[in-house]
């Protein structure tokens, strides 16, 4: 469990000197899609001294120290769980029977002003344990028996994805040539979440009409459709979870027409320990075979409690190895180079997933770009494209289809790439395809050019090659001589196919 520290002022001006701040309180903060986001404060006053808790859905810090003279605290509250270290400052200004909020809950996050009012005492409770099953093995589902390719959501549109961003994605993917390479999946990610109802299911927001609709609109452009939700009470995005409602969300799904879920550990690390992880994701695999409807399960856990050697028990389809990618050189081959170890754990149904692409969000040169589809296609890695579909330039979309390369990692016999050779910022990777042939690929890390040279005897194949094919620059290459000498740009790659 990591720490994490939120700092909490509370002031009052000298018309309410004598005024205590004990109770509960709730902060409504409205959303742009009609679904407002709640903060209780459990503050307990004793003269200069404050104790108490401050809760949302997705979050839960007990207070455990306070500071101050008068009315006028500094409050230091702790997380009791959870998964990325965040830091949260309020100030909250007694006023008659108001707290004036204002502060930044999150980093990274806009600034707010709001207020909160007295609740009943309780109020926003933090939900009861639910105790994890017994663990059994889920049967395999059948699916993703090559890894899965298409496109999410939230690296480009995070929570301003809506209707209309899905169904461009769509329209894209159906028009620019990514169906005919492969691409499937249009991935809707956190924040579609609406309320629950009197009976417990869940709902959209207005951001989406029509769920069942829109599946519609993308099964009939010859794709597949993805939705996304967590184990926990709470979605990263402070949301709600499928926490207690397993089954019930995996019947909503199926009834949507869902064909992929990503189930986001979250808030779950707030209630569970790592060592229930398996059988928490457990819970939805086994409500997703019940639901009656063939939908590929993503488990996105950040590569915590040694997924890749439980993931299969669950019928995971693939599982996150690492934390989230952002996009820059620095992330992308930090997360990708550091694959090699967990190549024994990729098989056909069953994938390694390093995250999603960055290609074409602008963090990264072209020549990066081509790195990073290189890399998590040599991984056997599951490609979702991450990117704004309908306004991206040429040469985005031509590594996007780059069906030579696809076809590495799309290959049948579901190998997963692994180091050959490192000298310094050169390394080669290579990868078992089928029919006894290999892809090869000369990365260099370094800021300047490098000259990377493969003797043939190093791949270990069962006679010389006959054909090698260089895979980006779409031509055969020269067979003379014991091996080949790649010429590759700084933070380049040079792939190729031997037969």
């Amino acid at each position: 469990m990591r720490i994490r520290t939120l700092l909490l002022f509370v002031t009052c001006g000298a018309i309410c000197a004598a005024a205590d701040v004990s109770g509960n309180w709730v902060a409504e903060q409205p959303r742009n899609d009609g679904t407002v986001q709640r903060t209780y404060f459990d503050l307990k006053q004793n003269g200069s001294q404050i104790t108490g808790e401050i809760r949302t859905i997705e979050q839960r810090y007990e207070i455990t120290s306070s500071t101050g003279e008068g009315t006028s605290f500094t409050v230091t509250g702790t997380s009791r769980g959870g998964n990325t270290p965040r830091q949260a400052t309020y100030t909250l200004t007694l006023q008659g029977d108001e707290l004036q909020v204002t502060g930044q809950p999150r980093r990274n996050r806009p600034p707010i002003q709001l207020v909160a009012h007295r609740t009943s005492p309780g109020g926003g409770a933090w939900p009861a344990y639910l105790e994890p099953p017994a663990l059994h093995d889920v049967p395999y589902n059948g699916l993703a028996k090559i890894p899965p390719m298409g496109w999410n959501s939230w690296n480009k549109f995070a929570g301003t994805v809506d209707d209309a961003a899905v169904r461009g994605a769509a329209d894209a993917i159906a028009s620019n040539g990514m169906k005919e390479a492969g691409y499937v999946y249009i991935n809707i990610d956190d924040t579609w979440q609406g309320e629950r109802d009197a009976q417990g299911v869940i709902h959209a927001n207005r951001k989406f009409p029509d769920m069942k609709a829109l599946a519609d609109y993308v099964h009939s452009k010859g794709l597949k459709i993805g939705i996304y939700s967590s184990p926990g009470p709470a979605t990263c995005a402070d949301y709600p979870g499928s926490y207690g409602h397993e089954e019930q969300d995996a019947k909503t799904y199926a009834e949507w027409d869902m064909d992929y879920l990503k189930y986001d550990w979250c808030s779950a690390g707030n209630i569970y320990k790592d060592s229930a992880m398996q059988a928490v994701y457990q819970k939805m695999g086994d409500a997703l075979r019940a639901s009656g409807r063939p939908i590929v399960f993503s488990l996105c856990q950040y590569g915590r409690a040694d997924v890749w050697r439980w993931g299969p028990a669950v019928s995971g389809n693939l599982w996150r190895t690492t934390g989230d990618i952002k996009d820059s050189w620095d992330s992308m081959t930090k997360i990708g180079f550091d694959q090699d170890p967990l190549a024994p754990y990729a098989a056909p149904g069953h994938w390694n997933d390093p995250d999603m692409l960055e290609v074409g969000n602008g963090g990264m040169t072209t020549e990066e770009y081509r790195t990073h589809f290189s890399l998590w296609s040599m991984l056997a890695a599951p490609l979702l494209a991450g990117n704004d579909l309908q306004h991206m330039s040429p040469e985005i979309l031509s590594i996007l289809t780059n069906k030579d390369v696809i076809a590495i990692d799309q290959d049948p016999e579901g190998k997963q790439g692994t180091r050959l050779s490192k000298n310094g910022d050169s390394e080669i990777w290579t990868k078992d395809l089928s029919g006894g042939a290999k892809a090869v690929a000369f990365f260099n890390r370094a800021e300047t050019p490098a000259t990377i040279t493969l003797n043939w005897a190093d791949l270990k194949m069962s006679s010389e090659p006959k054909r090698v094919d260089d895979l980006w620059a779409h031509k055969p290459v020269d067979l003379t001589g014991a091996g080949y000498t790649a010429q590759v740009p700084p933070h380049g790659v040079v792939m190729l196919r031997v037969q």
